[in-house]
């Protein structure tokens, strides 16, 4: 995992390649292309592509109208923006109706980074998993990116896809199939299930070596669909390990480690702690700085696993 790309990047390539074969996408943004990497497929597709302005309602709008019209549009802006400013027009104008407009956020979680609290959405997950006949994907890395593109590009209806501003570790090799509703196990254990999402299924396999030094297998399991959520690898997990740990750089409410709790509490009760940001606002820092400050660690997760593992048998 020496090789760092950050998922932003990859979108932004992929939509190129998805342009050249689907001659139905198009592209809006609302002012920030540079950012999200749209610009892309701006310089190979300009006729394909829209400016909207500084103007996130507006941004859904016009999706919502060209996805009406046959077009499969990917809307991008920052996840803060997208989720917070346009929320009403992403449940009336897209969910209600299921249009087939698919929203690339990016700039998402505490690794925005230097821009402070205002700018690192941490809810919106639990918003948008919140609205019905949205599709939520978490890519963990540059390939799982691309594929999420191709596949959210396929499937009819709305999909958010949730992308970061740094570099994280490619995990995955051209041999992999990402599918939407399908989590993915990276690794195998029977001690405890680490369940992570994003930027935290690299620090999840880091923490699992660090709990292997003191003889504890942990199973990683990959959940870059939040929703839908796939209870089946989740029961799984959940049967083989007897304890799970979610890991997330989002909220610890209505995210991945509330989808995860839920499904474990509804069919195969075993202990659930969650690492995440706990019901606080971000600060300005670099990415590095905000995940040690908010415990979005290895040594974090490790320390959980075990206090996870300590539950099994309490009364």
């Amino acid at each position: 995992m020496s090789t760092k790309i950050a998922t932003r990047d990859a979108y932004g390539q992929a939509l190129v390649k998805l342009g050249e074969v689907n001659p139905q996408v198009v592209v809006l943004d609302a002012d920030l292309a540079g950012s999200t990497k749209t610009i892309k497929f701006k310089q190979a597709f300009p006729e394909r592509f829209f400016n909207v302005g500084i103007a996130e309602q507006n941004l859904i709008g016009t999706a919502a109208g060209l996805a009406a019209s046959g077009k499969i549009p990917f809307a991008s802006t920052f996840a803060i923006f997208a989720t917070g400013r346009a929320f009403e027009m992403i449940r009336n104008t897209v969910a209600y109706p299921k249009l087939n407009v698919k929203i690339a956020a990016s700039h998402a979680g505490l690794t925005v980074g230097e821009d402070g609290a205002s700018h690192q959405a941490l809810e919106d997950i639990a918003v948008m998993r919140a609205v019905p006949n949205m599709t939520v994907i978490v890519p963990a890395d540059a390939v799982e990116t691309e594929q999420a593109v191709f596949r959210a590009a396929e499937h009819y209806g709305p999909v958010y896809i949730r992308l970061g501003r740094p570099g994280v570790p490619v995990i995955y090799d051209e041999n992999y199939r990402f599918e939407i509703g399908k989590a993915h196990l990276l690794r195998p254990g029977r001690h405890v299930g680490l369940v992570a999402t994003g930027i935290m299924v690299a620090i999840a396999l880091e923490a699992a070596d660090l709990l292997a030094k003191e003889g504890i297998e942990a199973a990683v399991l990959n959940m870059s669909t939040i929703k839908p959520l796939d209870k089946e690898a989740v029961i799984e997990l959940a049967r083989a390990t007897g304890a799970l740990v979610t890991a997330e750089e989002h909220t610890v409410i209505g995210g991945l480690g509330s989808a995860v709790a839920e499904a474990v509490a509804e069919h195969y009760p075993v202990p659930v702690l969650r690492v995440g940001v706990e019901d606080c606002f971000g600060q300005s820092g670099t990415p590095a700085e905000l995940l040690a400050a908010y415990g979005l660690t290895k040594e974090n997760i490790a320390q959980k696993a075990k206090e996870a593992i300590a539950r099994k048998g309490a009364k």
